[in-house]
């Protein structure tokens, strides 16, 4: 049978983020169809049955795959734009460009942002997307097929604005939907693309975009849609300065309590950023289970703070890591967030004990899983979870000298993929995407980047 036939990975060093944080100097892991069926010390038992194929994983370390929480995919294609922007000036000049994007754009926009996260370690990935401008397309339909075909386990956050410029909001008038066209398009993704399974490669949660680009209701409504669904909820908050003074002078209050006053907090639901929290807001948030997307770079790229991390992961609250869109992390890659959530971490309060590297790859994969809601089916390596894994070569000059795997992990430079697993398909071997052209896909990007940038031009 199919679904019988084992990979064995044998003679690596393995972290498997278990509950325990067990590791192995040198393991073994077995693969049986989508499954994990054993991780171990030492070389895989003899005499196993269906063997298909054995992988000599010396000078390696096998660690669970990556987990992204936070993206913009569409983003890809205004890479290089707005470069010494805060935020919300670096919003007013690129919703013009984003809102004219169409299906053909999204779609390579997803596979250049789907690409780079997969080829560096990246399993599990979601996408942000709320711009959906009046015919263009099916959209959604365009990012949901980049991904399948890319092979990457999926969340698609479907995001939506209704609160343009002439209400007070940042989007052009051009660039939103109405309340009821947003709650309905939203339904229609759920009810076509949502998979609750415990294998599901393909799922959806509610996204509004954020509190200075949504209307009230639209978060309200948004919420009671979700959990009507029995899906997740996700949106933007405390990113910044500007927005906790826009959430002030327009609701009469913070953004945390604004969430809560719109059914925003729960354990169904994860924002992105969450820079500006106070301890009030961190309690909060580990009250009700609330989870976070850390995005690093994109905090500093925009300069919009550092996150008290450490604060939020003492009080319990569930943390992963985001690259968020690649208009404001042009690498669009995750791997290079564990180190950077470690380094930025340390300019912090807390300095040197902010984050070691064991923390940082646990945000990385079982953080970023928690926060998904995929815990129990990924984010760690261990018997009957899915085989979503990552082999990552540490015995090139780039990291040979540094005794420890995790250290030279975290704190070393990218270290290569030699083998990337999802699902139990291999999709990456020696650094290259074995599902999808990466060739061509540099190309089509390029092409309708300047498409979009011509079309803009014109207005």
């Amino acid at each position: 049978m199919a679904d019988a036939q084992r990979i064995v990975i044998d003679n690596c060093a393995i972290a498997t983020v278990d509950a325990d944080d067990t590791e192995h100097a040198s393991g073994h892991v077995i693969i049986v169809g989508n499954r994990i069926e054993a991780v171990g010390a030492g070389r895989a038992p003899e005499g196993l049955e269906d063997v298909v194929r054995r992988i000599d994983a010396t000078g390696h370390l096998v660690t669970p795959g990556l987990v992204n929480t936070h993206h913009h995919f569409y983003q890809w294609i205004t890479r290089g734009l707005a470069t010494d922007h805060n935020l919300f000036n670096w919003l007013v000049a690129l919703y013009p460009t984003w809102a004219r994007i169409d299906e053909s754009m999204a779609y390579a926009a997803a596979q250049g942002s789907l690409a780079v996260m997969a080829r560096g370690g990246v399993t599990t990935a979601m996408d942000h997307h709320y711009v959906y401008p009046e015919g263009s397309g099916d959209l959604s339909g365009a990012i949901i097929r980049a991904a399948r075909e890319t092979g990457v386990r999926f969340t698609l956050a479907r995001g939506s604005m209704d609160r343009s410029e002439k209400d007070g909001g940042l989007p052009p008038d051009f660039a939103v939907e109405t309340l009821d066209d947003a709650l309905a398009a939203t339904a229609r993704t759920v009810d076509e693309h949502h998979d609750a399974s415990f294998d599901a490669m393909t799922q959806v949660a509610v996204a509004p975009c954020s509190p200075f680009s949504v209307s009230t209701e639209l978060m309200r409504q948004g919420a009671e849609l979700a959990r009507a669904k029995g899906v997740r909820l996700h949106t933007h908050g405390s990113e910044t300065v500007e927005e906790e003074k826009f959430c002030h002078e327009l609701f009469g209050m913070g953004p945390t309590d604004y969430f809560e006053s719109t059914g925003w907090l729960g354990e169904d639901v994860w924002m992105a950023h969450c820079v500006h929290m106070n301890d009030s807001d961190i309690a909060a948030f580990a009250r009700t289970g609330t989870g976070v997307a850390h995005c690093p770079s994109s905090n500093a790229r925009l300069a919009a703070g550092i996150a008290r991390v450490p604060d939020m992961l003492a009080a319990g609250v569930p943390v992963g890591l985001g690259v968020d869109g690649t208009a404001s992390n042009e690498s669009g890659e995750l791997h290079t967030e564990l180190r950077n959530a470690l380094l930025i971490n340390r300019l912090g309060a807390h300095r040197e004990a902010a984050l070691n590297a064991r923390q940082a790859l646990r945000l990385g994969t079982y953080g970023g899983a928690r926060v998904l809601g995929r815990a129990a089916e990924t984010g760690s390596l261990e018997p009957g979870k899915l085989a979503d894994l990552v082999l990552w070569k540490l015995d090139t000059i780039a990291h040979a000298s540094i005794a420890d795997p995790v250290t030279a992990l975290v704190f070393g430079a990218a270290a290569p993929v030699t083998a990337s697993f999802v699902n139990g398909r291999q999709i990456v071997a020696d650094g290259r995407l074995l599902t999808v052209d990466e060739d061509a896909i540099a190309r089509s990007t390029r092409t309708e980047a300047q498409r979009l940038a011509r079309i803009t031009a014109q207005g």
